[in-house]
């Protein structure tokens, strides 16, 4: 019989599973293999998770994070912006918990972390919706939620894959959890099993840094001489200043400047890619040049304006090219 998504028993629609099976039947029958689900349907769940179900107010002091991370820190600028709405409006939308497994009168999160954090730092009650689950069906919640709202950065995404991993979870729960197929969690768990734990903590999540990039970098990462390289930048007091993405951009360099490359990263011609930020965050960029070819990716709040204006003073910004090239 084929397995199914074992999220459907947590959200009450019904499962393949003979009645009276408990909820230790997660753990034996394993996730689904289909890897069809789409983001959509990610967020129905979520949804369905918490419709019909009675909302409560309770302390946050009584919640404890979820047993398996999924986020790094250095996302201040996203919790800020969190607060402040929540403090003009309110919580809108409940967090997910689970009484705690071990301690009696205690909640975990399942998902929510940082509306748990924002109502610790207001002072204020935090609204909930508590649901009895196991680990299995937490971390398909949780991971599912957060994949319906796409905002994990790849390496947030490796190390929580890693951490489920760790903390003995099947393979198969992973890559439901994740939402991805066997190939893309075994690149997941390479980059986060290769690149020092301690590297990653002090980048960051690195929200405009993806695939290749760290792919790239656990290359580098593999050789402990470059190891050592990276430990040395991350005591600098320009690295403590940079923001996360920066943070990325600056070990790279460094690592590829005085570090041992593997071959493919010295091919002539490529230079590396680096970050740039400015107003306060409001406007990114990803920069870099391949052979003849050069890029400038932007994302953020000011993307498309800034983009507009560039694109419309190209004939003057190269005509100020020509003219300072002819200066020197």
């Amino acid at each position: 019989m084929a397995r199914k998504d074992l999220l459907k028993s947590v959200i009450g629609q019904p499962a393949d599973t003979p009645a009276g099976s408990g909820r230790s039947s997660y753990a034996m029958r394993g996730a689904s293999k289909s890897m069809k689900v789409s983001i959509d349907s990610l967020a129905e769940n979520s949804k369905r998770l918490l419709e019909g179900e009675t909302i409560v107010e309770l302390d946050p002091n009584l919640v404890d994070a979820s047993f398996v991370s999924d986020r790094l820190s250095g996302d201040d600028e996203a919790f800020e912006e969190l607060k402040a709405s929540i403090a003009a409006s309110g919580q809108d939308t409940p967090v997910l918990l689970r009484p705690h497994p071990d301690e009696p009168g205690r909640y975990m999160v399942v998902f929510g972390h940082r509306r748990v954090r924002v109502a610790h730092a207001l002072g204020r009650p935090v609204r909930a919706v508590v649901k009895e689950m196991d680990d299995v069906a937490h971390v398909l919640a949780q991971g599912q939620e957060n994949t319906a709202r796409a905002d994990l950065s790849f390496i947030e995404k490796a190390q929580f894959a890693k951490n489920l991993v760790d903390h003995g979870q099947d393979k198969e729960v992973v890559q439901q959890a994740l939402t991805v197929d066997a190939s893309l969690l075994s690149r997941l768990l390479s980059v986060s099993q290769t690149v020092p734990e301690l590297v990653i903590d002090a980048i960051g999540p690195a929200k405009q840094v993806g695939r290749d990039r760290w792919e790239e970098f656990k290359k580098m990462m593999a050789d402990e001489a470059n190891q050592g390289i990276a430990y040395r930048v991350i005591k600098t007091e320009a690295f403590a200043r940079a923001n996360s993405d920066a943070r990325f951009e600056l070990l790279h360099s460094q690592v590829l400047k005085a570090g041992t490359l593997p071959k493919r990263s010295a091919a002539r011609g490529t230079m590396p890619k680096r970050t740039w930020t400015a107003g306060q965050g409001r406007i990114k960029g990803v920069v870099g040049r391949s052979g003849r070819a050069y890029s400038i990716s932007l994302t953020s709040k000011d993307s498309a304006a800034f983009g507009e204006f560039l694109s419309d003073n190209l004939d003057r910004l190269y005509a100020d090219f020509l003219s300072r090239s002819k200066e020197r």
